[in-house]
Parts: structure tokens; sequence; C-alpha cells
């Protein structure tokens, strides 16, 4: 049996808005991705209509699982086990999703995974989805007065902000709503990431590493029919797709430099991942660093990654390429004096990320 550390962890996404702002429709585009392998829990089966040509199996059927999986969650219960289950690593799943119920609160989500039982899993970030039609009726009601008030709280737990149904707003609407959208979220969340999804799609690649470009053998006729039918309609209904920069490292580096890089990323990156060598002593021992939104992730590499090449790959939207290579590359650059300082910060991390 390999060693904790050998266990790559498997990312816990959670998928939160209020009801009717296109969580599902959101979390099939992502399913249907294709090679896509998620794991899917949901905290309110009956309200909900996961497309189920892309559910091959349940959770209490590991071994048919070759694309999503569906567990079914009574009230508030079963997550730990649930997400103990999918992120045994024989399932090989690229992440899970817990779309959580309307009247959850996304901060109360975001603490069940951070603190979790289940030690295969790392957060992997809060999508918070909202109806561009509705959202001044719902989420973010103006007072008598018609003025606004405090921008909803609940923007401040997330990573990851979706805006869709605005291909139904009027033409002449469709920008100032967006851009107002956009302003009451960042008043209350400055750095978070805001993507328009006019049609209730966006790039799997922007929130989970999908692993191949094809589906995997086993896979369902039906699921791959499916998937063919939905490419055929996101031909007509374009999505944004995500940009990826990727810089490798020819030598250790001051871990200090790339944390600097994580906790200020380039602007329009809302992902970064790498493993990084670290010089210690007569020792050079590897980490693998994620981020999500702002929130870092570190934790010693699994054997896996000795065969791999240090480096980082940044991914988002609208990217500055070259301004993001640059950044990255001084990252990575050799260290310029001790490193000692960036080791404790690189090992306080470890530490809140356990």
């Amino acid at each position: 049996m390999p060693a904790a550390s050998d266990v790559p962890t498997v990312p816990v996404i959670a998928l939160t808005g209020f009801l009717g702002a296109g969580k599902t429709t959101i979390l099939n585009s992502l399913l249907r991705a294709p090679g896509a392998r998620f794991g899917v829990v949901i905290n309110d089966f009956g309200a909900i209509n996961v497309d189920a040509a892309l559910v091959t199996g349940q959770v209490d059927e590991a071994a048919s699982i070759a694309g999503g999986c569906v567990c079914c969650l009574p009230d508030h219960g079963g997550l730990d086990e649930a997400l103990e289950k999918l992120s045994d690593p024989r399932l090989g799943l690229d992440a899970i999703i817990v779309e959580a119920s309307g009247a959850a609160e996304p901060l109360a989500v975001a603490r069940l995974i951070r603190f979790t039982s289940a030690e295969r899993t790392r957060p992997g970030g809060i999508i918070e989805v909202v109806d561009a039609t509705h959202y001044f009726e719902t989420v973010d009601v103006r007072g008598a007065d018609g003025r606004p008030g405090r921008p909803p709280v609940r923007f401040e737990a997330a990573s990851l902000v979706v805006v869709t149904k605005t291909a139904l707003l009027p033409a002449s609407e469709r920008e100032s709503t967006l851009a107002a959208i956009t302003e009451r979220v960042r008043a209350r969340n400055p750095q978070v990431s805001v993507v328009e999804a006019p049609h209730g799609s966006i790039d799997a690649a922007l929130v989970a590493d999908v692993a191949r470009d094809e589906d995997p053998e086993g896979q369902l006729p039906l699921a791959a029919i499916t998937r063919q039918e939905r490419a055929e309609h996101e031909a007509e209904h374009h999505h944004e797709h995500a940009e990826a920069v990727t810089v490798a490292a020819a030598e250790p580096v001051d871990p200090g430099r790339v944390l600097d890089l994580f906790e200020d990323p380039p602007a329009g990156v809302y992902r970064m991942k790498g493993v990084i060598e670290v010089a210690s002593g007569s020792r050079t021992r590897r980490h693998v660093l994620n981020l999500v939104g702002r929130h870092v992730h570190v934790a010693p590499a699994p054997a896996a990654a000795d065969a791999s090449t240090p480096g980082l790959v940044a991914i988002g939207l609208h990217l500055d390429a070259a301004d993001v290579r640059a950044r990255l590359e001084r990252a990575l650059a050799a260290p310029e004096g001790s490193v000692a300082p960036g080791v404790r910060r690189l090992h306080r991390y470890r530490r809140l990320s356990e």
C-alpha cells in the first residue's frame, strides 16, 4: 500500500447559487467535457436533473464509474462518507463537484469541505452561480428607496463567480448588467474571478485538470453520443476557453519567490499548479503547489512526481501570456542568497494544508 504522501489528493469544488441560477446547467457542461472524470455529490437530489447520459454509475458501484458518478445526500449528512468513497485512488477522478442546495451558504459549504475527514481531498474552490436576469430580485435585492445595500456576504467565500443567462437579456442591457453585477461582486470580494456564461457553459479546464482529450475506455456509448450532440450545440453557442502558460524550472528554486507569485497571481489567472524543487542543506525535496482563486495548497510531492519536470502552469481567461510567462520565469529563477525564509513559509503552508 502506498504511503499517504504518495497518494494524490482530489480537489473538491463546491457549486453554489440560488435556486434557478443555473448550477445544474453548469454542472452538466463540466460533465460533458471529453474524457472528464468528475465525482458528483448532490444534497437536494429530488430537485436536480443531472444529465443521466453522463452519469455511468453510482458511488456504491465504484467499478462501473467511467465518467461522473452521483451520490445522493440526505439533508446535510453524508458528505464525509461520499468524499471518502469518491476520493478512492482507484477511481482516478479529476475532481469532485459538490452541488449545494440553493439555500446553502457558500461559506458553510466551504467549511464542510475544508474540515472534512476525507484525507485524500483538498479544497478546489467555490463556484458561485448567479442569474443575470434576476440578480437584483433574488441575490442582491435593493431597498425600498431603490438603492442597493451592502453587497451579499456570500461572495466572500467565492473563488469564481459565473454569471449565467446573459443571452436572455436585451442586447442593449447585457453589457451594463454584467458590469453592474461584477461591480457588486467585487465590492465584497475585490480579487474574485468573474466569468460570463451566456448559455450556461464553462470550460472544464478552468476549474480542474481534465487529463484526457477523449472519453476513457468503457464509457457508455450513450454518454459519447450525448457529448457529440452537446458539442454540436456548443459550436453554435460559444463559451470562452481557458488559456494556460507553462514554464519549466531547470534547478531548485527559492520557495519564497514562488509563494509571492501564488499570493499575488497575474491578472486573469484563476488556477496555478506545479512541482518545485527546494534545496535544504544537502538534500533536495519536491513539493506540489496548487492555487485556486486565492487558496494556496502545499503538499510533499508523491513518488509519481519524481519523473515529472519541475515547473509551474498558470490557467485562466484573457491572460496577457507574455506578462504571465515573465512572472513565472522570475518566480522560478535561480535563488539569490538564502532560501531559509522561503522554506519556513513553505512549511507553514504545508501545515495549513494538512
